[in-house]
């Protein structure tokens, strides 16, 4: 082969264009066929049918449900990172918020938590784990800390169905500033289960640092979003 020679794409790569178009005019939960029907139509083996829909859904274009099949997957969910919370910018989309507390206490300050909450190494904060669903679908795991007093911590958080509503509402702590960090991660045993993904799958880490107008830190948060339902959308205005 030539120096200038394109190299062939993959049988599978191609076999993947040709589902795209293939569903590309089908609503979101129409099943799409089988692998052997699929091998047969293009002519090829079942591997090859087999690689291109496991990289479709982890892209997200498919979905799949063992021992139902394999469907169009509905859109990604745009989650627009601001000064605003979770819920708001979910119901800015026109989607239901929800999210199930799997656990609320407190515990002491690692040295990462405490460096970033500039709390003392060991001293206690405030520990608020919980999954975060739209329109009852698991789309993320969030672990959530906090530093200070935060009396009926449990009850605010459930009367507001917000964490920043509760800081805002029920103590007067009031976000301003934030700094999200993104990185790519592949789904180990805890998020299969917590979200019902399959094993290897991408996820989106986002960790989020949270200031008062003082610049007192008030949350450090890592949130495992599903790569396969989520795309991060971050705005900036110019001269803010």
């Amino acid at each position: 082969m030539s120096a200038d020679a394109v190299p062939a794409l993959p049988k599978y790569y191609l076999l993947k264009t040709e589902i795209l178009q293939l569903i590309a005019q089908e609503p979101p939960g129409a099943m799409i066929p089988t692998e052997r029907a699929l091998a047969e139509r293009y002519k090829t083996s079942r591997t090859t049918v087999r690689q291109a829909i496991s990289e479709l859904v982890a892209e997200g274009k498919l979905g799949r449900i063992q021992g139902h099949g394999t469907f169009v997957a509905p859109p990604k969910v745009t989650h627009v990172r601001q000064l605003t919370s979770f819920s708001d910018d979910v119901r800015a989309d026109g989607l239901r918020p929800d999210a199930k507390v799997l656990g609320l206490g407190t515990v002491k300050a690692s040295p990462e938590t405490a460096g970033r909450l500039e709390v003392p190494e060991g001293g206690t904060v405030h520990r608020l784990e919980r999954i975060r669903l739209i329109d009852g679908e698991p789309l993320a795991h969030e672990v959530a800390y906090l530093p200070g007093k935060l009396p009926r911590f449990k009850a605010n958080l459930e009367k507001s169905g917000s964490l920043y509503a509760a800081l805002a509402d029920g103590y007067g702590i009031h976000i301003i500033d934030v700094e999200d960090t993104v990185e790519t991660a592949l789904a180990g045993p805890e998020e299969v289960r917590l979200l019902g993904i399959e094993m290897g799958a991408p996820l989106l880490v986002v960790h989020r640092l949270a200031r008062t107008a003082a610049g007192t830190p008030v949350e450090w948060t890592r949130s495992a979003f599903r790569g396969d339902r989520f795309r991060f959308v971050a705005r900036v205005k110019s001269g803010s």
